[in-house]
């Protein structure tokens, strides 16, 4: 058995077909089919149940799946660890970002980032907070800035900003000119909102809920500047963190939530006992010393 046979394995198991993990292999179906065909022979056990049109795995082949599976990420993360030692300021990080936190905070931390370390590239993913927390489960995302609370059984968790969460009029609503507002006295206002999937949807419906109502939801976006714009023709209200305050057109106005306020605390994560490279240590160290401004 060699590391090429359990890769191969590895992506027929995955996609459950010769002719896409063989595309993704850049090799051909009949090689990469003997490839397998061999590490069979060679464990005496069929891994693949190919009677059906899509190929199942047997029990033997669950088995040599999950084993490989961390076997190729040891793999990997040595080849991570021996490319770090070598290239101390080049690599790859890979975040995962809320589309509400990424226009709060990460322009300016971007540019600081790329200033200091030019030949890392940072790929940004936009996602609803449940999705990124997903993929960094899952190991596709190197490390995710995300809304509490989160999993700090699967995850390792840094904080990083703590806000209050405000509600957002239009400067002609009634409520415009108070100091602060309760969430109680917000029972006939139409909510506009981010869609399922993302926290700040369902830290809103939870705080009225408490406060002892449903909202009346008039729509839903994944885009916060679609949210202002509503709130902006003054078709609705919404509930934003306070840093929004600072972004959004003079017409609208942001009153603080009391008795009680709302925290907005964001945190850091990345996946427990993940390798973790010099390049995401140094864009976390960033991120602290930005959330201490």
């Amino acid at each position: 058995m060699d590391i090429r046979q359990l890769t191969y394995f590895n992506e027929v198991a995955k996609y459950k077909s010769f002719t896409k993990a063989s595309s993704v292999l850049h090799l051909s179906q009949p090689a990469l089919s003997k490839m397998v065909k061999n590490l069979e022979d060679e464990l005496e056990m069929e891994l693949l149940d190919r009677s059906s049109r899509q190929i199942e795995l047997t029990e033997a082949g669950e088995i040599v799946f999950e084993q490989s599976k961390m076997i190729l990420e040891s793999l990997d993360n040595l080849s991570a660890n021996l490319y770090d030692l070598m290239n101390l300021k080049k690599g790859k990080i890979k975040i995962g970002i809320p589309p509400l936190i990424g226009f709060l905070f990460f322009p300016k931390i971007i540019k600081e980032f790329k200033t200091l370390y030019p030949d890392i590239q940072i790929q940004m993913i936009e996602r609803g907070a449940n999705k990124v927390q997903q993929e960094v489960n899952d190991g596709l995302l190197d490390l995710a800035v995300v809304v509490y609370p989160m999993n700090q059984e699967e995850f390792d968790v840094i904080s990083f900003v703590t806000e209050k969460l405000m509600l957002f009029v239009h400067s002609s609503h009634p409520f415009a000119n108070r100091k602060d507002i309760e969430m109680k006295e917000l029972h006939d206002e139409s909510f506009i909102l981010f869609k399922e999937g993302f926290t700040l949807h369902d830290r809103i419906l939870q705080e009225c809920n408490i406060a002892g109502f449903h909202p009346k939801v008039s729509y839903e976006s994944s885009q916060w500047d679609f949210i202002s714009g509503m709130i902006g023709e003054n078709l609705g209200v919404s509930i934003f963190p306070e840093s929004i305050a600072k972004k959004v057109d003079k017409n609208i106005k942001a009153i603080p939530i009391v008795n009680p306020s709302l925290p907005y605390q964001l945190g850091i994560i990345k996946k427990k006992g993940k390798y973790v490279s010099h390049a995401t240590k140094e864009f976390i160290k960033l991120l602290l010393r930005f959330s201490e401004k």
